[in-house]
């Protein structure tokens, strides 16, 4: 059992490195866009200057010279990069498995949804929760309403914590093979929503309908799994 000093050194830890990545993850948007914005106004003459869809596809950015492909490598690695930060992180915080978990996931969560704020403050967007956004390119392109990432990120923010917070108080959270199942079946269910119109982003084509209930069967599904974990006290297993 760790003291209530303990505790929040971590979590301030957590937080100070979390949100000042998001703002770096931010500005690194906003030098991106002022990149791209007039390059994809050349292929969409009448997009809006903050709109991403659709996407610049590998042709085009072909055409456009190869040192584009070469800079489509380079963030690829950028995003490889930041989750292997996130990771590290999470590491040098979690004495054990459910530890690095909940680490991870309140890093995750805090990382992305300052990231949302900052963007806002920078470039005044997204212009609503509604508003289509390009999350990932690894393994392919996540796309989805800015609503749904920050459901996510807000309830791996609460979750995270909840799981850390039980840790050092020496209660640890007992989460099962089964829970643990549900957790991944979820997390690929979100995973599913989010990429499952990525052959047709990469065509350079405005993304379809967003997948909704597969996105709220796969965060119910992992919330369900933690949270009934959460609820389960050690004298509550003790007397099993």
């Amino acid at each position: 059992m760790a003291s209530k000093a303990t505790w929040w050194r971590t979590v301030a830890g957590i937080v100070l490195f979390s949100a000042t990545f998001g703002y770096v993850e931010a500005a690194v948007v906003a030098y991106l866009r002022a990149i791209y914005s007039p390059l994809h106004l050349r292929f969409y003459p009448g997009a809006s200057p903050s709109d991403l869809f659709p996407l610049l596809s590998l042709d085009q950015l072909r055409d456009l010279g190869e040192e584009h492909l070469t800079r489509l490598k380079t963030e690829l690695c950028r995003e490889l990069a930041t989750l292997l930060m996130l990771g590290g992180v999470a590491l040098m915080n979690g004495r054990n498995v459910r530890e690095w978990l909940a680490v991870f996931l309140a890093c995750f969560g805090i990382w992305d949804l300052t990231f949302y704020i900052s963007l806002k403050a920078l470039l005044n967007w997204p212009a609503s929760l509604l508003t289509w956004d390009l999350l990932f390119l690894l393994p392919v392109p996540w796309v989805g309403p800015v609503a749904a990432p920050l459901l996510v990120a807000i309830s791996m923010i609460a979750l995270g914590l909840a799981v850390l917070w039980r840790e050092h108080t020496g209660d640890p959270v007992e989460i099962g093979r089964i829970r643990w199942i549900l957790i991944i079946a979820g997390g690929a269910l979100l995973f599913v929503a989010f990429t499952a119109d990525f052959g047709n982003t990469t065509r350079g084509r405005y993304p379809m309908a967003f997948h909704w209930g597969l996105f709220l069967a796969g965060e119910t599904g992992w919330l369900l799994a933690l949270a009934s974990a959460l609820k389960r006290r050690g004298k509550d297993r003790r007397n099993e």
